[in-house]
């Protein structure tokens, strides 16, 4: 079972940008996109049907062009949950999930902290999710949290860590919330099977960065300490080049 998790920084961009002949290749199970910045009467979903993508849910936000979250299916799940019920965060469309008989997946963009406004909002974001995560996991035990959290975890994550210790996104509070999740019953899939430095998902569209890897990882599968046993690999494409992200995958067996 792959799943791919993709922050496209808008779905329409990306679909001009060879996307649907990266998807046909890739083939996942299923993915997990952030950031579409569309709503589901704006696109032809049949393109993605005719790759076998037939059950595609779509949770967008209020403000059109903006954040708004998707997830593809090959095989139809048992059930499906538009938003946590948390009215602070729903009308962003940041979260959305399926159930299967044994394990559910959901698709999470988390906010940025682009200002202090939005910094705030993102804290805020950050504790209601974990509080409703935590309660949610004990109706739905067997979790996959895909999604850009907009958080790196530690140094290795990160190329220039000293450089960006005061920059959201590597704050101390945020990385403490990101321990705190894990802690919390989670596994990082990418570092359960990569120790090793210099592996980003996100680079600044500023100064050739992609091109010198001088990145963030920031894009992470979160797995529920209980699915350890079913993970088999995790890994990143940073060759897929339709958005500042890049995709990332897990694959468990079934």
């Amino acid at each position: 079972m792959k799943i791919i998790s993709y922050n496209v920084n808008g779905i329409r961009a990306a679909l001009k940008k060879g996307f649907l002949e990266w998807l046909e290749v890739a083939n996942p199970d299923i993915l997990c996109l952030q950031e579409t910045k569309a709503h589901k009467e704006q696109l032809d979903l049949s393109v993605f049907e005719n790759l076998g993508y037939k059950y595609n849910y779509w949770f967008s936000a209020q403000k059109k062009g903006y954040s708004s979250v998707a997830i593809l299916c090959k095989e139809e799940p048992n059930h499906v949950e538009y938003g946590t019920g948390i009215e602070s965060m729903d009308f962003e469309g940041r979260n959305l999930r399926v159930d299967y008989d044994t394990f559910s997946v959901m698709s999470l963009y988390l906010p940025s902290g682009t200002n202090d406004a939005r910094l705030d909002f993102k804290f805020t974001f950050m504790d209601e999710f974990l509080e409703y995560v935590t309660e949610l996991r004990k109706e739905v035990p067997n979790l996959i949290i895909c999604g850009d959290y907009n958080i790196c975890h530690t140094e290795i994550d990160i190329h220039n860590p000293k450089q960006n210790k005061n920059t959201s996104g590597f704050l101390p509070v945020e990385r403490e919330w990101l321990s705190k999740f894990i802690d919390s019953g989670f596994i990082d899939s990418f570092r359960h099977f990569n120790k090793e430095p210099h592996h980003y998902s996100w680079w600044s569209y500023r100064a050739n960065s992609r091109n010198n890897n001088k990145g963030w990882r920031i894009d992470y599968h979160m797995v529920t300490q209980n699915l350890q046993d079913r993970l088999e690999r995790a890994y990143i494409l940073p060759e897929a080049k339709h958005s500042d992200h890049c995709p990332i995958v897990v694959e468990i067996s079934k």
